[in-house]
């Protein structure tokens, strides 16, 4: 059984929407470790439609020259949750016609299953309580509005903490399981 591995990007007050917040912290080589160890054993990539729609034009047309995570990227199989069809088209991608917690446990079945952003999708996994790793990278920013991943209002979610680490751009990685 594979695992399913989210990463988001957040700001102290847990802002996880569009992240031009962390273009001042820059993408230091821990970063990029940390972020690639996630990918590393991944055999899928799992999205939402909107940030499917985000990722296909920025990643399709880089190369391991232009990012090292461009094989990754562009090589891997990508399932999109969506319940229209996107309206980019990325090689290697299967849209999965709206949210299914048993076809998510399928294919994390065949394997580890990367996350990024997509957080409509990641509620309803943590919801589902589907989530293995939960990998916040929390920058030193508070932005005061914006979407988050723990939505005022929303259900109880306990989480176990995993590990956590300080980065050299200031950013805090925090890990979080099921608890």
């Amino acid at each position: 059984m594979g695992a399913i591995k989210v990463h988001l990007f957040s700001t102290v007050d847990g802002v996880v929407d569009v992240p031009t917040w962390t273009f001042p912290y820059g993408f230091p080589e821990d970063l990029a470790a940390a972020v690639g160890a996630l990918t590393a054993d991944a055999t899928g990539i799992l999205l939402g439609r909107t940030t499917f729609e985000m990722f296909a034009p920025a990643w399709s047309t880089r190369t391991v020259e232009d990012d090292p995570g461009a094989p990754f990227f562009n090589d891997s199989a990508k399932y999109v949750v969506a319940s229209q069809a996107p309206s980019v088209e990325w090689a290697h991608t299967t849209v999965l016609e709206g949210y299914d917690p048993d076809r998510v446990r399928a294919l994390a079945a065949e394997g580890d299953l990367y996350v990024s952003g997509s957080v409509t999708l990641v509620r309803a996994l943590l919801a589902d309580r589907l989530v293995d790793e939960l990998h916040l990278f929390v920058y030193p920013v508070a932005v005061g509005a914006g979407i988050r991943l723990f939505p005022e209002g929303g259900p109880e979610t306990p989480l176990a903490l995993l590990s956590a680490s300080a980065l050299s751009n200031g950013v805090a990685h925090l890990v979080y399981g099921p608890a």
